[in-house]
Order: C-alpha cells, then structure tokens, then sequence
C-alpha cells in the first residue's frame, strides 16, 4: 500500500490537508469562501464570473460523477473553449480550477 505525502494549509481561519501536489485531501471541507486565497496562490486575481462559473462547475462534475472532468472535457461539456479556459488558468485549466475548486486532480493531469 502506497501513502501520499501531505501538508497542511491555512485558507482563512480552516487548516486543510493538502497532497504533496496541492490538492484537497477531504473536498468536504472546501467552502466557497475559500475561493479567493486558493486562487491567489495560483496566481488568478481577481476571481472572475469566467473563474467562478469553472470552478462550480467542476465541482458539480466531482459530486455527480466523482472525478472532475480532463481539460478536453472541460472545454467540450462547461461553455468555455479550451481557449478561454487556458485565459482564464493559463497554468493548466483542468489543474489549477481542481485546485481551486478542492477537487481531487483530474484524471489525465500531468
């Protein structure tokens, strides 16, 4: 059995465990609040409504179908072109939006 190296991070008042790549560990314990420090770390300011409507809908693929969808799903299936996606999270849309949003990676992310 394989462990995951974790960390913890302080994202407003809440400690979350984080992998060694920077995801949630428990997306449960993600709020909405959370949003704007998570993105900043990535580099994103200000969240949009562009950045506000991937991220909610990556966490709707997560609690429907329990992965968040790949980039190419992403830009087929949320009303953003994988151009527009790539603006608006020029480091990886489907990574960093996971990210974000405290999803687990995406499947097929690097």
């Amino acid at each position: 059995m394989t462990t995951t190296a974790t960390t913890t991070a302080t994202i407003g008042a809440t400690t979350i465990e984080l992998t060694d790549d920077g995801f949630f560990v428990d997306p449960s314990v993600w709020t909405e609040d959370m949003v704007t420090e998570l993105a900043r770390r990535e580099g994103i300011e200000p969240v949009t409504d562009g950045h506000w409507n991937v991220i909610r809908f990556m966490r709707k693929e997560y609690v429907e179908k329990g992965a968040g969808p790949s980039v190419r799903a992403l830009g087929k299936t949320s009303g953003f072109s994988v151009k527009e996606l790539y603006q608006l999270f020029p480091k990886g849309p489907a990574k960093i939006a996971a990210r974000v949003a405290g999803i687990p990676k995406p499947r097929g992310c690097i």
